[in-house]
């Protein structure tokens, strides 16, 4: 049998390069006749770049220092190939930037994401593709807006201070985004609204560090920033559109500039030819660290599953942990395997277990 493997990264543990190779060898313990082949992807996310630069040999890397979401300076990479350049926004606005107790969706900006977007544009870029995901930041892009040359003012006139609780301050933006005209791609991970019960705070706000009290305040300090600056850019209803809840809100941001949406796992499945290596393959196996509702809202690894069902092709996913077990269906996937050991154990021993998964999974599998 020829077994495909494309995994997206497992956050905070293993990269997507990492995961499939993990996979492989388990696999390859179980059953050593069967022909093994990794393709690494991404959804938008960390490692969005890392998986484009293989898939784009021609592509130029350049390192930008710009600052992560707490304002400090960091290091940041971007892909140019000929006058589109692709850009990670991970790199600056990431949760994994950050320490445990540093995270605070109430203070974390989004403005080092604006200086790489403004170096690129300066340095000639005409198309810009943002991949969004595993961001840190609850802010709906302010400080990128403000980066790219907006301000953003409270009632005093005065700018409005960095992350997601000063949007409650916003009364008017004034200036104007210096894009030169470049067009924008919001490569999204998910296709949630920027507010409301499966929005960007409700959703991901826990994760990032927000207690319930702060929920509560950041959903309605992004409320009205989202009224304001649709009220100021003649854009109604752009909070409600699929993606703008992206990356903490930088997707209504991106929208805000004329920016439009592609689904980052779709556009990097299209760059690294997956179609055609699925239709070669006789089993397909992808997975990520949580799989669960979110992941059919435009994660990797329900765009795999998908494409496997497209060919007629069965498809595993092998997750760190999994709400969806039960519901494989869903997805669009034969099975699922949570990690052995459970949650604690992947991300105690993340590629042990995974290996270990993954030769479970081939003992059992009858083709």
């Amino acid at each position: 049998m020829r077994i495909l493997i494309a995994p997206d990264k497992f956050a905070g543990t293993m990269s997507a390069a990492e995961a499939a190779d993990a996979v492989a060898a388990g696999w390859t313990r179980a059953r050593p006749g069967d022909t093994t082949v990794t393709l690494p992807l991404a959804d938008g996310g960390p490692g969005f770049t890392d998986v484009l630069a293989h898939a784009l040999p021609a592509a130029a890397r350049r390192i930008v220092t710009a600052c992560d979401p707490l304002g400090r300076p960091v290091e940041a990479d971007y892909l140019r190939e000929g006058d589109t350049t692709y850009i990670e926004s991970a790199a600056t606005c990431g949760l994994h930037l950050l320490k445990r107790a540093e995270r605070d969706p109430a203070r974390a900006t989004t403005y080092g994401l604006g200086l790489v977007m403004a170096h690129a544009i300066e340095h000639g870029a005409r198309r810009l593709v943002i991949g969004l995901g595993g961001s840190a930041t609850n802010d709906a892009g302010a400080g990128m807006l403000t980066a790219l040359g907006h301000v953003l003012r409270d009632a005093t006139g005065q700018p409005i201070p960095y992350g997601g609780n000063g949007l409650a301050a916003v009364a008017t933006v004034d200036g104007h985004a210096r894009t030169r005209g470049a067009a924008i791609v919001a490569a999204t991970d998910v296709d949630s609204p920027l507010l409301g019960p499966h929005g960007a705070t409700r959703v991901f706000g826990p994760q990032k560090g927000a207690d319930e009290r702060q929920l509560a305040v950041l959903e309605g300090a992004v409320g009205h920033f989202a009224a304001v600056v649709e009220d100021a850019f003649d854009l109604p209803g752009l909070a409600t559109r699929p993606g703008a809840g992206a990356a903490g809100g930088l997707g209504f941001a991106l929208f805000l500039l004329g920016g439009r949406r592609e689904s980052g796992a779709r556009l990097t499945c299209d760059a690294v030819g997956l179609d055609a290596a699925v239709a070669a393959a006789d089993l397909v196996i992808t997975g990520e660290g949580s799989f669960d509702a979110q992941s059919l809202r435009g994660k990797l690894a329900a765009e795999v599953a998908s494409g496997a069902a497209a060919h007629g092709k069965p498809c595993l996913v092998l997750a760190g942990r999994s709400d969806l077990a039960e519901h494989p269906d869903l997805a669009g996937v034969h099975a699922v395997a949570d990690h052995v050991g459970g949650a604690e154990a992947a991300m105690a021993a993340p590629v042990e277990g995974l290996t270990s998964l993954a030769e479970k999974v081939a003992r059992e599998w009858h083709s």
